[in-house]
């Protein structure tokens, strides 16, 4: 069980970017995913969620911006992010919720230049 994001890089606010999370294994389409991300001096915030309906959940501030999403065919999940902001800036993980324990991938660095 591996997750893998990409996509991550330096943007200008305003700017967009979509993350990606590449999963090995057959556990993707049986899992909850969801995003996270951690920014320095401050805790990791869950982001958004998809379960394997398609319902998903998204923090209040990126509510508008951001839209999580699956394709489970080919075992990726990823976050569209849209209309940036400085404080969006972090390390974003992805995550199999319903693995016990749950798994998680390496991050990617996402900075958002104001």
């Amino acid at each position: 069980v591996q997750l893998v994001e990409s996509g991550g890089g330096l943007v200008q606010a305003g700017g967009s970017l979509r993350l990606s999370c590449a999963a090995s294994g057959r556990f993707f389409s049986r899992n909850t995913m969801a995003w996270y991300r951690h920014a320095p001096g401050k805790g990791r915030l869950l982001v958004a969620t998809i379960r394997t309906d398609g319902t998903t959940f998204y923090v209040d501030s990126v509510k508008g911006r951001f839209a999580i999403s699956r394709h489970n065919a080919n075992n990726t999940l990823y976050l569209q992010m849209n209309s940036l902001k400085p404080e969006d800036t972090a390390m974003y993980y992805c995550a199999a919720l319903s693995e016990v324990p749950p798994r998680w991938g390496q991050g990617t660095q996402v900075t958002v230049s104001s």
